[in-house]
């Protein structure tokens, strides 16, 4: 599926914790970047918040086995989440991005203005958006998924 590997990072950097109160990791260069812009997005008044960071190939494959526990079929599963060795997450350069208002990790997001904000800034501090609508990894549309690319 095009899928490039990725190596599990092993020099992340503590970035504070998530929304839901996880203490998340990026690479240092990830997470100057990521600073940068949410204090830019702030100086908007948009607020962008962290569901999830860095993720080793073993918490990956978790996320798989639970899916797979809870019924779920494994070709459903491989269009949200990577297999191990396969996501952005593990090099510790994608960050899964919410706002206040909107559900996480729901294509909501791309109602929201921080979605805007960010298809407007984004790039400016180094950040796409890797699985846009028909993107050719097979993934599903996933406007909340953003990578640092530099």
């Amino acid at each position: 599926r095009n899928l490039p590997f990725y190596h599990d990072m092993d020099e992340l950097v503590n970035v504070g914790p998530n929304l839901f109160g996880k203490i998340q990791q990026l690479s240092e260069v990830t997470a100057l970047n990521w600073e940068n812009l949410v204090n830019s997005a702030r100086k908007n008044k948009i607020s962008l918040l962290m569901v999830s960071g860095y993720r080793s190939f073993d918490y990956q494959a978790q996320l798989i086995q639970n899916k797979l526990d809870k019924g779920m079929i494994i070709e459903d599963i491989l269009k949200v989440n990577a297999p191990p060795g396969f996501s952005q997450h593990h090099a510790g350069i994608a960050i899964d991005i919410a706002t206040i208002g909107v559900r996480p990790l729901t294509e909501d997001f791309d109602s929201s203005l921080a979605f805007a904000w960010l298809l407007q800034n984004a790039a400016n501090f180094g950040f796409s958006m890797p699985y846009t609508k028909n993107n050719i990894f097979g993934f599903i549309y996933e406007p909340w998924h953003w990578t640092y690319n530099k």
